[in-house]
């Protein structure tokens, strides 16, 4: 999976990129194919915002689905971690609707007996 960062304003924490790597690396282990993510890092110099100047949108890119999110926070950390849990969410509700989950053994046991 390939991850690319883009910063719009002011300039990024230090360690944000390697625990952007770490954290959207871990989404692999819902077995969806996605070949890249854009990370969009908005930063709003307007002081009326606040608690929520800092502003990340997530969206995928590949075979797999269109996963889009976005968080916003006091800080660029603050703000990823909020739309890298959507996109959590998302794929792993997409992850357990793929699972093939077969209902009617228990019918059929309860059928045999009658």
């Amino acid at each position: 999976m390939k991850i690319i960062i883009h910063n719009h304003g002011e300039s990024l924490a230090i360690d944000f990129q390697k625990i952007a790597v770490e954290r959207l690396e871990r989404l692999s282990r819902f077995s969806i194919p996605i070949e890249r993510i854009d990370v969009d890092v908005k930063h709003e110099a307007n002081p009326r915002f606040g608690k929520s100047s800092h502003r990340v949108v997530l969206t995928s890119h590949g075979s797999g689905p269109l996963l889009r999110a976005e968080g916003s926070g006091f800080n660029d950390l603050a703000a990823f971690d909020e739309a890298a849990e959507a996109v959590e969410l998302q794929l792993r509700k997409r992850h357990e609707r793929s699972k093939d989950i077969d209902r009617t053994s228990l019918r059929k046991l309860r059928g045999s007996k009658d």
